[in-house]
């Protein structure tokens, strides 16, 4: 795995995520109480032996390099490791921002080519699932592609939002197309139990969907981005040219938990998921192949006269007597007493305000850090640094399932409240 450099695609504005990057890169948001998403890709290139990673990010990229400056530190005497965030950039060469996935890749291929190194692993920063990436360079050398598309099994529904791919019993991929319906879509259909699954779970998932994650030999990637310079996309374009001009194309098929974290809704269903009992269709815990993130040496948390059930609590909280059901909480929550939290993801804090402290905005009139007396939340995100007033009730009353207040602190988004990062909600507000 050292002849390979990982390209970590960091996405656009994330406007299908926002308010959630309004401040922070999408790689950049908090995910599961203590990490962030951009976490995923890069410990699972550290669990599969990769240890030269690129991480492409156009915009809000300042937490996201302070993440991840403080996080990994790779280069270790003779090892060559590293992770680095290359932000959009306008030259006279390349005067405008990234126009698409490839595009950006093209951008900065004077970087990549200056390692040498056999494949680039071209991966996605906003996806949750936990794979060895060795396993999926060593099948694109050992079939001789030029590139291999990771592909998950999906059923008929999930398929249309997908583009799919069409192979022969070698998973060699013979067709692409980006989400396709009706018959184009039955067309697209294969025997996927060719691939390890049972004949049941062949039934149910008969199409193979590109999950957005590449190996590309060295020649074949700048040899299609170079001959094509209009082509800004992998999927939409890339895959397909490839596909036209002979190149040998390769699948490699993925039947385990992927999510890929696109929108709000998505974020917050795949959160609430990790709390799923006897066991979430993704889990932390696993000694094997961990998921590593920032250490932040902070105490335990300390519940007073607390209900908790089937909730996540990071590190460095203070629950008092408060009932919290099916959520997830962050580093640094501050739950005050009589709080009701019902399908709630609480992103927690980035700094702690003494006893001290919160005595004086009080008798000043402000808001203290976290949830306030008597307030009850459910389905909601508050993001980082929120300060909830005592008796506030946020549980989407009118059942809106879209809508932007700014001014107020909030938005609406897939009938999930957003309360936004810094903001603070009076005390008796109903949402």
């Amino acid at each position: 795995m050292k002849r390979v450099l990982a390209i970590i695609l960091g996405g656009g504005k994330g406007s299908r995520l926002y308010p959630l990057t309004k401040m922070r890169a999408k790689p950049a948001v908090p995910l599961a109480g203590k990490y962030r998403l951009i976490d995923i890709p890069i410990s699972n290139c550290i669990n599969s032996g990769i240890n030269k990673m690129y991480v492409l990010t156009q915009f809000n990229s300042a937490s996201l390099n302070r993440h991840i400056s403080q996080t990994y530190n790779l280069s270790a005497p003779f090892a060559q490791g590293f992770v680095e965030v290359l932000a959009a950039q306008q030259t006279p060469d390349s005067p405008s921002w990234f126009e698409g996935t490839a595009d950006a890749v093209r951008k900065y291929q004077w970087i990549f080519q200056e390692w040498d190194v056999d494949e680039y692993l071209i991966l996605s920063g906003d996806q949750l699932y936990r794979m060895d990436y060795s396993l999926f360079v060593d099948h694109h050398r050992s079939t001789g592609a030029d590139l291999t598309v990771a592909a998950l099994p999906v059923d008929q529904a999930q398929a249309e939002g997908f583009g799919l791919m069409r192979t022969d019993s070698k998973g060699v991929i013979k067709e692409f197309s980006e989400k396709p319906t009706g018959d184009a879509l039955k067309a697209m259909a294969v025997d996927t139990s060719r691939f390890g699954l049972s004949a049941d779970s062949a039934r149910e998932r008969p199409y193979l969907a590109s999950m957005g994650i590449y190996v590309f030999s060295r020649s074949t990637l700048f040899d299609l981005l170079n001959k094509n310079p209009e082509h800004t996309d992998f999927g939409k374009e890339v895959i397909p040219e490839a596909l036209r001009q002979g190149d040998s194309l390769q699948s490699y098929v993925f039947d385990d938990y992927w999510e890929d974290i696109g929108t709000i809704g998505a974020f917050f269903e795949s959160n609430l998921a990790l709390t799923q009992q006897p066991t979430p269709p993704f889990s932390f815990y696993d000694e094997k192949f961990p998921i590593y993130t920032r250490p932040r040496y902070l105490p335990p948390s300390k519940l007073v006269d607390a209900q908790i059930i089937n909730s996540i609590v990071g590190e460095g909280s203070i629950l008092k007597a408060c009932s919290i059901n099916h959520c997830v909480l962050g580093v640094r929550s501050r739950i005050e007493g009589d709080v009701v939290l019902k399908d709630t993801l609480v992103m927690g804090s980035d700094f702690f305000e003494s006893a001290e402290e919160r005595t004086a905005l009080r008798s000043g009139g402000g808001i203290p850090l976290g949830v306030g007396q008597g307030t009850t939340v459910k389905r909601a995100i508050l993001d980082k640094n929120t300060r909830i007033g005592n008796k506030v009730t946020i549980i989407n009353k009118d059942r809106v399932e879209e809508a932007d207040r700014p001014d107020e602190g909030f938005y609406i988004r897939n009938g999930i409240v957003v309360v936004v990062k810094n903001a603070t909600i009076s005390d008796g507000t109903i949402i």
